[in-house]
């Protein structure tokens, strides 16, 4: 159902006062003022008629064709069957007032204010027809919107559900280990993986977190990693304005790209994969030294899929990933908290 309140509003009133004056229809001086408002109500009332009658005719012959069907039959087939309505409406009653009034009939005033309906009811039925194309887009990208964000809901709960059993699996192994060697470690370790685990249940149904928090967790879960892989890997750190707590971004994304990094490069006491997050006026940068695995891990590209996906439905923005020969890194847009 398209809003079509004011377009009634000004227009029945207008066709109803012109097209009458325009086919020369009404002979004004005959008539008393009274008479000449009472004349140009009943033309109105005819205008009224015709105008609901087209768009009832709009409504269910638009609901009859398929997408895919001919455009142009379609309006084709509208403006003729409204074209039909309007002047066999209008003609009737315009000939009932030639009946009652004080005008000289004359067929030629007849065919003027048919001509002039006609035109009217065509360019009135485009000007729906476009109404209702543009009212069925809304609604298109509403439905598309929808579906992405249900999909990139449904795949970052299927990234969690994946991600949660192997990260715990491997931080209780390490766990077990440093109980038996290192005790005072092993405490460090658990405290920091009951606040890793403490995050993810907290933000798991966020749409954003502050950039504060996000940096605060990925500490966190960098020295599990750190432990778990020997300190071959190194963080660093580049962050400029301190206004971390009000930039946003989604949970979970540095811990997404960290992930991808160790997942598809090797690396060794001798050569550590660097990964450093630096920010600027309008990204987030996550970049990592390149070393790909001799034997690749499959991967279903599902994490920079999501996080792409999130970024467009939360700000319209897409993530930007450089790749080159010694480097691979991310940028995430900045969301200001508002």
């Amino acid at each position: 159902m398209i809003h079509d309140k004011y377009l009634r509003i000004l227009f029945i009133p207008l066709l109803g006062v012109m097209i009458p004056a325009i086919s020369a229809i009404i002979t004004y001086d005959r008539y008393s003022p009274i008479e000449t408002i009472a004349a140009n109500i009943y033309f109105i009332s005819i205008s009224f008629f015709i105008w609901m009658g087209c768009n009832w005719i709009h409504n269910k012959l638009r609901s009859n064709y398929k997408i895919g069907d001919n455009p142009l039959s379609k309006i084709a087939t509208l403006c003729f069957i409204c074209v039909l309505y309007g002047v066999g409406i209008g003609d009737l009653l315009s000939l009932l007032w030639f009946y009652f009034s004080r005008e000289f009939f004359h067929w030629s005033s007849i065919y003027k204010f048919s001509i002039v309906y006609a035109l009217a009811i065509v360019l009135f039925t485009l000007v729906y027809e476009i109404l209702f194309l543009s009212k069925e887009r809304e609604l298109d990208s509403k439905l598309v919107y929808q579906l992405d964000r249900e999909r990139s809901q449904a795949e970052l709960e299927a990234l969690k559900n994946e991600l949660d059993p192997h990260f715990i699996f491997n931080s209780l192994n390490t766990l077990n280990h440093l109980i038996l060697n290192n005790p005072s470690q092993a405490h460090l370790f658990n405290n920091k993986l009951a606040q890793v685990y403490k995050y993810f249940l907290i933000n798991k149904t966020n749409e954003l977190i502050s950039l504060y928090d996000e940096l605060e967790f990925i500490n966190n879960y960098f020295f599990l990693l750190q432990i778990r892989h020997d300190d071959k890997l190194n963080l660093e750190m580049e962050l400029k304005g301190g206004n971390e707590r009000l930039i946003m971004i989604p949970p979970f994304a540095l811990q997404i790209l960290v992930e991808n990094a160790i997942k598809h490069n090797e690396f060794n006491q001798e050569n550590p994969l660097l990964i450093k997050i630096a920010m600027n006026g309008h990204f987030l940068k996550v970049s990592n030294n390149i070393k790909p695995k001799a034997y690749p891990e499959s991967s279903t590209g599902i994490g920079l899929k999501n996080l792409s996906s999130r970024y467009k439905i939360l700000c319209n923005r897409n993530i930007i990933i450089e790749n080159t020969d010694k480097n691979f890194s991310v940028k995430l847009p900045l969301i200001k908290q508002t």
